[in-house]
């Protein structure tokens, strides 16, 4: 088949390699003039690292280079999904600086896909734009006001020199994990430094007490299954017994420690609920130095606070929150989400491709059960997005490829009701329209390998449940699938 693929981060990239060697001929679209997606220069901030240490956030098939540490920065990032383009001879594939304005079903099948090139028809779309494709920023009240006064207010991905905010009087609006990294690189050289979060999350050393590292506690199996999924089985029926008693215990040891290492309550920063609510979204690595900056005053967090408005006074731009104080605002950097749209879809197809909540209805993440001829490639967010995004890659080609069929219409959209329903009532909500698979990223792999008849063998997931999971396991997947379908070799 003759395959476009939208996005050019790390699903893009590995969908490309991957439908490659099933034989299909690819097209890969990227409206910035660079790979890397998240991690492509327009669009990293200064401080920005990965959350994952360098051997969990790789492809199957290349490992991160030694030379890097162990959590990376953006642009290292970005070299190695150069590497990884170079070594598979992606290259004449890419579309760089291509935007695609419209895609539309075909009436014989397929898509038209137009961009400022023209319009080219394939036989199947696979987006993998991801959901961090657009930035959220709040509509403030007073905007005008503040920018007409001389002040900005930037999306963190839209940030990308101190300079900017170097001897001002700088906000930053959230505490995610890009919030905190800005945070640390703002109370450098800004004249003052103010956090306003309306919620906290829970954030983790990189290693507690100094001895654990992060990536045994929480990128393991072990780590998934001390939080409950819909359904239980093996070591985690042990942790869950009574009422998931043992599972709590251990949650409440790192939450206390956590707690009492970064200085929580001395700083007033305890999130509200306990550790095991990041079940309900996602939890985040602490930014080093945040918290040592918010003990000596050079960061300041106005928790459970939003901005009301913009005003003037004496001349110049101050925020009015919520609390009723008012602050200078010279910059305003808004870490506070992304917008997940799809722009290039007509109408017709997005009221197909979501339900009455604006929920996506996708069967295992990738297959919208409505639309012909086309799929998503890591359309969710996973603690192991790299690996998923490929694994997505690898399912879709085993569809498309005849090696494994898809339930009827109707069991699709009963497992995937059934899914939403329960990812409403265990995130309230907050569940990222369907896409959030957090803190379940290996459930998730687990299920979409169970689909196609692969898997990496019991001894490989055993291993899994105290070691951090290696993508590398997975590198014989691609290849064996194709081989079982008959591809050419590529």
């Amino acid at each position: 088949m003759k395959i476009a693929i939208i996005g050019a981060g790390f699903a893009g990239i590995s969908s490309a390699k991957v439908l490659r060697q099933f034989g299909h001929e690819v097209i890969v679209y990227e409206k910035a003039t660079d790979v890397g997606g998240v991690w492509s220069a327009s669009r990293r901030y200064p401080g920005l690292k990965t959350q994952n240490n360098k051997g969990t956030y790789a492809l199957s098939d290349l490992p991160m280079p030694k030379s890097y540490p162990e959590w990376p920065e953006g642009r290292q990032v970005q070299a190695y999904l150069e590497q990884y383009v170079d070594k598979f001879g992606l290259a004449p594939y890419l579309r760089l600086g291509t935007e695609v304005k419209l895609a539309v079903p075909s009436s014989g099948g397929g898509w038209d896909v137009t961009t400022d090139t023209g319009t080219e028809h394939v036989d199947h779309l696979v987006l993998a734009s991801g959901i961090f494709s657009r930035p959220f920023i709040p509509p403030f009240e007073g905007a005008d006001v503040l920018e007409k006064l001389g002040g900005k207010i930037l999306a963190a991905s839209d940030w990308h020199s101190l300079d900017e905010v170097r001897d001002q009087h700088a906000i930053v609006v959230g505490y995610g994990k890009s919030a905190c990294d800005i945070t640390v690189e703002v109370a450098n050289v800004a004249a003052s430094t103010t956090v306003v979060a309306r919620d906290l999350l829970w954030k983790m050393p990189r290693k507690i007490k100094g001895i654990i590292n992060y990536k045994y506690l929480m990128l393991n199996r072990l780590g998934e299954g001390l939080f409950r999924y819909r359904s239980i089985n093996g070591p985690e029926r042990l942790l869950h017994a009574r009422d998931s008693a043992l599972a709590n215990n251990m949650l409440g040891s790192v939450e206390k420690a956590t707690t009492k290492q970064l200085g929580l309550v001395d700083s007033g920063l305890v999130p509200a609920g306990t550790f095991s609510d990041i079940a309900r979204s996602t939890v985040s690595l602490a930014t080093e130095g945040f918290f040592e900056a918010v003990g000596d005053g050079r960061i300041r967090v106005l928790r459970d606070t939003v901005i009301q408005q913009f005003v003037e006074r004496d001349g110049k731009p101050f925020a009015e929150l919520s609390t009723g104080e008012v602050i200078p605002a010279d910059v305003v950097l808004a870490a506070t989400g992304w917008t997940q749209d799809l722009p290039f879809l007509p109408e017709e197809v997005i009221d197909r491709l979501t339900d009455d909540n604006g929920d996506y209805l996708l069967f295992r993440q990738i297959h919208p059960i409505d639309i012909p001829d086309l799929s998503f490639a890591g359309y969710n967010s996973s603690f192991f997005s790299p690996l998923s995004a490929e694994v997505s890659a690898i399912w879709i080609g085993s569809v498309l490829g005849g090696n494994h069929t898809l339930p009827s219409t109707e069991e699709m959209h009963a497992q995937v009701r059934d899914r939403l329903d329960w990812m409403r009532e265990r995130t309230r909500g907050q569940h990222a329209r369907g896409t959030n698979i957090i803190p379940f990223s290996m459930h998730n792999i687990d299920e979409t390998l169970s689909d196609i008849g692969v898997d990496v063998g019991r001894l490989t997931r055993a291993k899994q449940w105290l070691l951090p999971v290696n993508p590398s396991n997975y590198r014989k997947i691609t290849p064996k699938v194709a081989k079982r379908m008959g591809a050419p070799a590529r």
